[in-house]
């Protein structure tokens, strides 16, 4: 490879850490926004907000943990899948999240619903041009997305969409039993799988494509 060439692929890899950096930091301020508007979160968030609950432990802690299993499934099964931005995922998202919502609860200790709707909004926003920049940096998936692709493509149960969508409802359904358990009221489900659920499960795929061709892309492109 001449020093050229070396150069290059070497400010492309540094440019590509550097979305996926930037891209996972994004994502877990936005579930810490999603998380203060009380509206529901995206379906595994929704497993982690009920398994939170049941589980004594710090938020943070607690992701690493439940990542770091699923992270050994892949290691197991298929590694290919795994990258840089899976061990920046694993140890960066669940802290930033924590400190997000903890630091946002002690400014707004009692937000209105409008304000709530607000926090929804602009969690979707900001959710979808993080995962923009994750995913279009191509440097490994996280360890939940890898347990669907492994589904799908290795041991070829379905379509990943397909395969995708029952992950999702299985990690929707395991939250809120789990959030009743832990002893909270049939009543307070939505704040952890409801209309916000909802609207990540439909409407994130156009907002992070429109985020890919006007910005992650243009990034991603070597000089």
């Amino acid at each position: 490879m001449s020093n050229n060439k070396f150069t290059d692929f070497l400010r492309s890899r540094k440019r590509r850490i550097a979305m996926s950096l930037a891209g996972v930091i994004i994502c877990a301020i936005s579930v810490g926004i999603f998380k203060l508007a009380a509206l529901g979160v995206d379906p595994f968030q929704s497993f982690m907000s009920g398994l939170d609950a049941m589980i004594p432990i710090d938020f943070g802690t607690l992701y690493v943990i439940v990542n770091a299993v699923l992270l050994l499934f892949s290691l197991i099964v298929d590694r290919h899948n795994i990258g840089i931005a899976t061990f920046i995922n694993l140890f960066l998202l669940g802290y930033i999240t924590q400190f997000t919502y903890d630091s946002l609860q002690k400014i707004f200790p009692a937000p209105s619903m409008a304000f709530r709707i607000v926090c929804l909004i602009v969690g979707i926003v900001i959710i979808c041009f993080g995962s923009s920049l994750y995913m279009t940096a191509d440097l490994g998936v996280s360890t939940y997305d890898a347990v669907a692709i492994v589904m799908a493509y290795k041991w070829k149960f379905g379509k990943f969409k397909y395969i995708r969508i029952c992950t999702d409802i299985v990690c929707v359904i395991a939250g809120c039993i789990l959030f009743v358990l832990a002893g909270n009221p049939v009543r307070m489900i939505p704040t952890i799988a409801g209309v916000g659920t909802i609207i990540t499960a439909f409407f994130m795929g156009p907002l992070i494509d429109l985020f890919n061709e006007k910005i992650a892309k243009p990034l991603r492109k070597d000089e």
